[in-house]
């Protein structure tokens, strides 16, 4: 199984390199990775990117249900994003789009990320053939979760971006953390 890598490390805050042979080494990497996520318990891991297990390529691994089956994203780019539309009340879209997102790299941390609910994705599936498909719900937060890390950027980052609350997990309670 591989390490997953936690914060600070460079590796987390740097773009990754695409994904050029798709080839039998690609698919052992793919296969440890999804070892790797599937053996995330506390939490449960739903996407894991390569960088995350320390290596430097665009690519990354969902699955976002116990019984989903895992899906594969080599050089993905978002090409499309929608985002729910206002309502009259601006206070019940917010607190609907906001739920809590965590991440494996950096553990017992979470926080709220305005994400879009449906993206046009273009990437490589992991015989090398291009795909453009829309993801929508919680696919897409995920996906957008995961294409932040192959381009250097943690959710935290986008919760200060988004002036938004963090929380450190402690004794299975929530404590704003003060920035």
């Amino acid at each position: 199984m591989l390490k997953i890598i936690t914060v600070p490390n460079s590796i987390l805050s740097s773009p990754t390199k695409p994904v050029i042979d798709f080839d039998k080494k690609l698919e052992k990497i793919i296969e440890e990775m999804k070892i790797t996520l599937e053996a995330q318990t506390d939490p449960p891991g739903v996407g894991l990117a390569a960088n995350q297990v320390g290596i430097n390529l665009s690519l990354f691994i969902i699955k976002p249900t116990k019984k989903s089956k895992i899906e594969i994203f080599a050089n993905p780019k978002i090409i499309k994003t929608i985002f729910q539309k206002n309502y009259s009340s601006k206070k019940i879209p917010e607190k609907k789009n906001l739920r809590l997102e965590g991440c494996l790299s950096i553990p017992k941390i979470w926080g709220p990320i305005k994400r879009a609910q449906k993206i046009l994705l273009e990437y490589q599936d992991i015989k090398g053939k291009k795909q453009i498909k829309w993801f929508s719900g919680f696919k897409a937060v995920i996906i957008q979760h995961e294409v932040d890390h192959l381009n250097g950027i943690l959710f935290t980052q986008r919760s200060i971006e988004q002036n938004q609350k963090l929380y450190k997990e402690k004794n299975n309670k929530l404590e704003e953390i003060k920035i």
